[in-house]
């Protein structure tokens, strides 16, 4: 038994002094003030912020297939240098893609022993595999992804309004949550001018695409009463339809993730292919509607969709938008990114908390047990020196590859240690212990 005591713990209640009892990887107790339990340790943190992991719902791992792009062992211990101590895989972009029962079990055996966070898994829908759906969930995925629009890989093809009408009330009957990649391409839009301008690719990817996408979804949701998430929101056009559709009362939800809050296309120069991501990151005017939407709670949560790539195909050395791939690598930044725009905006590091811990848990299915320092949840805790400020530099990232928008950035948010189930696995700069992260499944 353990006792992690502080002035500044993050609770569900708000900010406040308490001390934390921890037995068996999991919270026991957790007393206001600082009244010691005799003969328990005590983890004197002082000042510092104790506060719930984050959980990352939206991370491309790639392994198996394509590990030279990403793999477990890297990213986990990139998202416990950044204070993520579980994250749920998107189905894509490994090979096999997550698609049936069977490639599912590839993927559980690639991560046995590399797993330094805590992992769950979504599955993938895609066409005609409405057959495999019951067998991935039974075999404990968290719940589906699918796309609208290419993925990117043609082993992980998107779907049309007629495929999802067959799988959502599947989901609905289990009540597992839709994850959707929402772009509609049209015949109209074409990819012109210098492939090196980010203006050009910005122009390529309309906020229509997204529009007429999520209008599609919120139809399916009300058709059928299923869950249904958007994933990376970019476009605050679709705001107020998603207003309406959240007012009747719908089972919708939404993310939007830390580069359409951080960044504005107009700081986006020439060449700079690290900022290319699918659905693009646009203009400080709608930068702007995107965080009064996350302040009001209309977005509910934020997430990274880390997806990272080799220099060769970010195109690194042509600088070409229409050529590279479209992914941002981030997990190890997921908080500092997040706190250094909103203490900018005058948030609160429990709205932060909100965002990053409290309600991607509740997606996942996992808020019984992650995302909130309480008794009866798991011991998974960031120390976090709030007030702190670092640069980002290539020494200190864990990502496979070095390279991101956020190279060279002032953020702020040290992490100063991450805890797994009340162990300590990272602090001030190194990883203390490995494979102590546990498979997340929903059965």
């Amino acid at each position: 038994m353990k006792a992690f005591c502080s002035k500044r713990v993050l609770l569900p209640g708000g900010i406040c002094e308490a001390v934390v009892l921890v037995q068996n990887g999991v919270i026991t107790q957790v007393t206001m003030g600082n009244s010691r339990p005799p003969g328990v340790h005590c983890i004197e943190l002082g000042n510092q912020l104790l506060m719930p992991g984050v959980v990352d719902t939206h991370v491309h791992i790639n392994e198996p297939g394509r590990t030279e792009w990403e793999g477990f062992d890297t990213i986990t211990r990139a998202a416990i240098a950044g204070g993520v101590t579980t994250l749920v895989d998107m189905p894509l972009n490994a090979s096999p893609v997550t698609v049936t029962a069977n490639y599912f079990n590839e993927k559980l055996a690639a991560a046995h022993g590399q797993l330094h966070c805590n992992v769950g898994f979504w599955g993938g829908i895609v066409p005609g595999n409405t057959a495999d759906i019951a067998p991935l969930i039974q075999k404990g995925v968290l719940g589906f992804k699918a796309f609208l629009t290419h993925s990117g890989i043609d082993d992980f093809p998107n779907v049309t309004g007629d495929d999802l009408k067959l799988a959502m009330p599947i989901l609905a009957k289990h009540q597992m949550p839709l994850l959707v990649h929402c772009e509609l391409t049209d015949n109209q839009t074409r990819a012109t001018g210098n492939p090196l301008q980010y203006q050009n690719y910005l122009n390529s990817r309309p906020k229509k695409w997204e529009d007429d996408a999520i209008a599609l979804m919120i139809q399916l949701c009300q058709a059928y009463h299923c869950r249904v998430h958007i994933v990376h929101l970019s476009s605050a056009e679709s705001l107020e339809q998603i207003i309406l559709a959240k007012s009747r009362g719908l089972p919708l939800t939404v993310e939007t993730a830390q580069h359409y809050l951080y960044f504005c296309a107009e700081d986006i120069k020439d060449g700079q292919t690290q900022f290319k991501c699918a659905p693009p990151i646009r203009e400080s005017a709608n930068n702007k509607q995107l965080w009064l939407a996350l302040k009001e709670g209309l977005i509910d949560m934020v997430a990274t969709d880390h997806s990272p790539a080799t220099p060769a195909l970010k195109q690194t050395e042509s600088g070409n938008f229409m050529q590279a791939w479209g992914g941002i690598a981030s997990i190890q930044y997921a908080l500092p990114v997040l706190w250094t725009a909103a203490r900018e905006r005058g948030c609160s590091m429990q709205q932060v908390a909100q965002w990053l811990c409290q309600k991607p848990a509740l997606l996942a299915g996992l808020h019984h047990k992650k995302g909130s320092i309480a008794a009866g949840f798991d011991a998974d805790l960031v120390v976090l020196d709030d007030e702190k400020s670092f640069v980002v530099e290539d020494a200190s990232c864990l990502h496979r590859h070095k390279l991101s928008p956020y190279n060279g950035e002032r953020l702020y948010g040290v992490v100063q240690q991450t805890y797994l189930a009340g162990q300590l696995v990272y602090e001030e700069g190194s990883v203390l212990a490995l494979n102590k992260g546990k498979i997340i499944l929903s059965t």
